[in-house]
């Protein structure tokens, strides 16, 4: 059995690991999905699909055979109105949560603000749960599908496998196997997306529109794109 001391070294080993491959690729869940959704840009929607993948297989590989313990909530209407206005404030603030925290590190003015105010919002959330959560956390959230309090029940691989007797790794697998038909659709988007070899790209014409007399021609600068002026802590 590992001490104590030796978990929080595993611990300091892991998170700092974590953090230097998160600083250093430039990791960012907004950045996922607002690119791919406004830009057509999927670099960081490419990493995340394979994280998905990997957590997906690793996590459901756990519970099969007997060693995950996942963690368990009902999924309900409050879940969705939640996270969708979670979404639109990580869009707002132009960060996830984790590279708020790298760039926080980083010196970052306007990703500390984003930081400190969602610890406070997690503060106000916890004083008010108990009188005003929608529906009522006791009462409710019992892990079975209510209609009238607009939940589902508890939805993991943990409950599947004990419902149906199927394994989790199966439902990992499934799920693993759809990120990645995503994931080839969106190589086979950006390989179409391509310009075809042999075709003028407009800098090369306005190089050949250049006057050449007896000077080198000017290069052409690029021009900056819309998700160039956006600035994003993700990046």
């Amino acid at each position: 059995m590992i001490t104590v001391y030796g978990q929080c070294l595993a611990a300091f080993v892991f998170g700092t690991t974590v953090g230097v491959l998160v600083q250093r690729s430039r990791w960012c869940n907004t950045a996922a999905l607002r690119d791919a959704m406004l830009f057509k840009s999927y670099r960081n929607t490419k990493a995340l699909l394979i994280a998905m993948m990997i957590l997906t297989v690793g996590f459901t590989a756990m519970i099969s055979i007997g060693n995950g313990n996942p963690m368990r909530f009902d999924v309900g209407i409050n879940q969705f109105i939640g996270l969708f206005l979670f979404g639109i404030g990580m869009v707002f603030a132009g960060a996830c949560t984790v590279s708020s925290w790298v760039k926080t590190g980083e010196g970052n003015i306007g990703a500390l603000w984003a930081l400190l105010f969602l610890i406070v919002g997690l503060f106000v959330s916890s004083l008010v749960w108990s009188f005003s959560f929608w529906p009522l956390a006791g009462p409710s959230m019992t892990g079975q599908a209510n209609a009238a309090a607009l939940q589902l029940g508890f939805a993991d691989a943990l409950t599947l496998q004990r419902d149906t007797g199927v394994p989790a790794i199966v439902f990992g697998v499934i799920q693993a196997g759809a990120l990645y038909t995503l994931y080839r659709l969106i190589l086979r988007r950006e390989r179409a997306a391509l310009v075809p070899q042999g075709q003028e790209t407009p800098t090369s014409i306005e190089r050949a529109a250049s006057p050449a007399l007896g000077c080198a021609a000017t290069m052409a600068k690029p021009v900056s794109s819309t998700r160039d002026t956006l600035s994003t802590l993700g990046e």
